[in-house]
């Protein structure tokens, strides 16, 4: 396996793809939507996580963050995965879903596929990262996941999707609070 997308400095901030196993999308209805985002939110307030940018978008989360915590960023990430895989496959349970059954059969299918088998397996292994080392790279990758859904014509404008920091740096209310760019430029220094 390549340690090329892996989290090897965790002072330094990175470019994070979390994505559903087989791309399913997952996050078309709100309560999942605001599990994530409630999630996030307990991750920066009880492990330390600082969130430059992010965009949820139907299959997969982007994120740009490090943390300042006594956790690591792979640590808080492993953590995230956890809890809301189990959160998220309990809302598919107990809440009303017309892909119910598709979806846990294939959640079952990849979580038997696995060395340690599992019940259900919904985030796909890794998280893609890439570390930012520069003002150049980190608005290459905030302009990239502002304009996901606009590219997904899911919006006309990037600040109209209510999952995405786009929100932020447009002055616009949000889900979630996040470290605005003149905060981000002190942790390439680290």
């Amino acid at each position: 396996m390549s340690d090329k997308y892996k989290i090897y400095d965790q002072d330094k901030p990175y470019f994070l793809t979390l994505t559903i196993v087989g791309w399913m999308d997952l996050f078309t209805r709100k309560n999942h939507k605001i599990l994530i985002a409630d999630s996030l939110r307990y991750c920066q307030k009880e492990k330390g996580l600082l969130i430059f940018g992010y965009c949820l978008m139907p299959s997969h989360l982007h994120l740009i963050a490090r943390t300042e915590g006594k956790l690591t960023l792979s640590e808080i990430l492993r953590d995230f995965k956890k809890y809301t895989s189990k959160a998220l496959i309990d809302q598919i349970l107990e809440e009303p879903e017309s892909r119910r059954n598709w979806m846990l059969q294939i959640f079952e299918s990849e979580g038997k596929r696995r060395k340690r088998a599992q019940n259900y397996k919904l985030w796909q292994d890794g998280c893609h990262a890439e570390v930012i080392l520069s003002n150049k790279f980190f608005y290459e990758k905030l302009n990239y996941i502002h304009n996901n859904p606009v590219k997904e014509l899911i919006v006309e404008r990037p600040e109209n999707f209510l999952f995405s920091s786009a929100r932020n740096y447009a002055g616009l209310s949000n889900y979630l609070e996040i470290v605005l760019e003149s905060v981000k430029q002190e942790s390439y220094r680290k």
